[in-house]
């Protein structure tokens, strides 16, 4: 088929009550990708992404890296990973290479599934609707599975309706019933919840016990004072390898009384501050700073310090830039988001990808210290109580991770690393 290029995209934004206000417009051409807010939007509402466009009426033509040629708050609709691999499956199948799409196309092909307020129309010609509102959860796991593994490259229509979110891994943006959690949706209703479901796959690194692996991080991550999403083991198919899969409910999402879903603004760092998601290109020291600054809170950024100590103590290394995120609700105040993608992820390097003050592992007890200030502790001994805290908590991973059925041998495997890097950090506490 004859492919035509997006030139242009309105931008919506939804609500907290479901309602939705027209943002501006993204217009393509052969200098990139252009952006323009409306005035009635300027008017009643609040900058999309505050450090890097400019809140007026002026064409504002976006950066060519490192999102692809877009604005990086559009970038982080997009998604990255497992959701292009769909995506991309999708085009070929109508005779169109991926390297002929653009970002436009993509946003475009997003339409109003995208994680997050915004919304883009026209939706592409290629994005159809699932033709069932009860969809198997059980069914789009194992295909999910089966994609990823690459024993199949057909792809059911609400595998990709539901697959537009980052990250690597299998997954679907799901509605679950309340009632039941076996049957699911790709669109909102009165009685379900949106949630990320993550499928497994013995080629992932922790195999079928990534979803309960990180469910345990998560359970020690509240035990440490962060805030978490909320979160819930689902049964799986005896097929799929796996006992369980990971739902995290998802907190762009805000259901009403009346049953319709309001959304908040979701920017993450990578998108803020034109971070490369794909290469160390963050510091723990912008982080804290981005975090005091943009929700105008000191508390922000000790919550931020609380974050990082539970990484690096955790061995939670793939901590890179899309892997921390801001809401804004509608009146333009900012929040952290929950703590999410946390997980045991050591690197081949031993490295993390946010780096601590220039040092991508045992940073030094003095560049804690600056860190520590640069989080609005009144002293050293303040941060220490933060850092025993979260210590404590990681100190019983196996526990937790018994209650969840992890084997005994990824349990050793894991403490014995969780052992090593707090042998390496432990002057942090002592000193």
């Amino acid at each position: 088929m004859s492919y035509l290029q997006v030139k242009k995209l309105d931008v919506e934004r939804r609500l907290s009550d479901g309602t939705s206000v027209f943002v501006g417009e993204l217009a393509q051409n052969k200098q990139g990708v252009y952006f323009q807010y409306d005035d009635n939007y300027l008017t009643n509402f609040n900058n999309l992404s505050p450090f890097n466009l400019n809140f007026d009426a002026s064409l504002q033509l976006a950066p060519t890296a490192p999102h692809n040629g877009l604005h990086g708050a559009f970038s982080d609709s997009l998604p990255d990973g497992w959701g292009l691999l769909l995506m991309d499956r999708i085009f070929r199948q109508a005779d169109i290479l991926p390297s002929q799409i653009t970002a436009m196309d993509r946003l475009s092909f997003v339409g109003n599934g995208a994680m997050g307020a915004l919304s883009f129309s026209p939706t592409s010609e290629l994005k159809q609707q699932s033709d069932t509102d009860q969809i198997s959860i059980a069914e789009l796991g194992i295909q999910a599975q089966a994609i990823f593994d690459g024993q199949t490259s057909d792809v059911l229509q609400a595998l990709v309706n539901a697959g537009s979110s980052g990250g690597a891994r299998p997954k679907a943006q799901l509605y679950l019933n309340d009632s039941d959690d076996n049957y699911c949706s790709t669109s909102s209703s009165e009685n379900n919840q949106a949630y990320l479901v993550k499928f497994t796959s013995s080629q992932l690194s922790l195999g079928h016990e990534e979803g309960i692996c990180e469910a345990a991080y998560l359970q020690l991550a509240k035990t440490a004072g962060i805030d978490v999403p909320q979160w819930k083991l689902l049964d799986a198919p005896e097929k799929s390898g796996a006992e369980k899969w990971l739902a995290v409910k998802r907190f762009d999402t805000i259901k009403n009384r009346a049953g319709t879903e309001g959304r908040l603004h979701l920017h993450s760092a990578c998108g803020l501050l034109d971070a490369d998601f794909r290469m160390p290109s963050l510091d723990y020291e912008d982080l804290i700073k981005a975090s005091s600054l943009l929700c105008k809170s000191p508390a922000a950024g000790q919550a931020m310090f609380r974050r990082m100590i539970f990484n690096l103590f955790g061995l939670n290394q793939d901590d890179h830039s899309k892997n921390w995120a801001f809401l804004q609700d509608d009146i333009g105040k900012w929040q952290l988001a929950p703590f999410y993608d946390i997980t045991y992820s050591p690197t081949p390097f031993n490295e993390h990808s946010t780096a601590f003050s220039g040092f991508g592992k045992t940073p030094s007890l003095q560049v804690m210290k600056k860190l520590a200030a640069h989080a609005n502790f009144s002293n050293w001994k303040e941060a220490q109580l933060v850092i025993q805290e979260v210590v404590d908590a990681i100190n019983n991973f196996a526990n937790v991770a018994q209650t969840l059925n992890v084997k005994t041998s990824t349990i050793k495997l894991i403490s014995k690393q969780l052992d090593n890097v707090y042998n390496e950090n432990k002057i942090l506490l002592t000193v």
